[in-house]
């Protein structure tokens, strides 16, 4: 997400918006154009959302060679994919996310991938990981979500599905500018499933 978090500062800085660091990794998860409506609702701004939304994407694609896997993550979802279906659930839109795997070499470890424009409700509402179960045929409560966001580990809650933090992964790997797996794996628990 440090890659995100680069281009916020980017056009925050250029629309004059004020957009901590904190309160970017409180909002992992929720789609790009909610963030932005919400900051300028919060700040009293006369911008639009669509823009400022498309201005932020532009500044991650500028940035996108800075992208690269954080081994742990990969490995793990490599270890999941091989014992049980696997699946993208984002708050990210479908094409940053795809563009991402693609980046990575993972385009094709994941036959469900559900991202913000699949969902009416986002993050933390269920919804991204509920759609997700229910095209890879598996019941909620038989997911694990790995995710990197607290309003992702609420979404989880709120599926009915077991949520792991991920984020204690990025500090054995803090080399890696960029997350591995744009916001979560979601893998069925059951017979075969090797601990975390």
């Amino acid at each position: 997400m440090p890659v995100h978090y680069r281009a916020w500062q980017e056009v925050a800085g250029r629309h004059r918006m004020v957009f901590p660091e904190a309160r970017f990794y409180a909002l992992g998860g929720v789609p790009t154009v909610k963030i932005a409506a919400t900051l300028i609702a919060e700040q009293g701004l006369s911008l639009d959302p669509e823009v400022i939304s498309r201005e932020k994407e532009e500044a991650v694609l500028r940035r996108f060679h800075e992208i690269g896997p954080i081994p742990a993550v990969v490995e793990l979802a490599r270890r999941h994919r091989a014992i049980g279906k696997v699946a993208i659930a984002s708050g990210g839109g479908r094409v940053m996310v795809e563009r991402t795997l693609h980046q990575l070499g993972l385009h094709d470890w994941f036959p469900v991938v559900v991202t913000a424009e699949d969902t009416v409700r986002h993050k933390p509402e269920p919804d991204v990981f509920l759609e997700a179960a229910r095209q890879l045929g598996v019941a909620p409560a038989d997911c694990t979500v790995y995710e990197d966001t607290e309003l992702g580990l609420e979404a989880a809650r709120r599926a009915g599905m077991r949520g792991v933090d991920v984020r204690p992964l990025y500090h054995a790997t803090s080399d890696s500018p960029e997350i591995a797996i744009p916001s979560v794996t979601a893998a069925p628990k059951g017979p075969g499933s090797q601990p975390e």
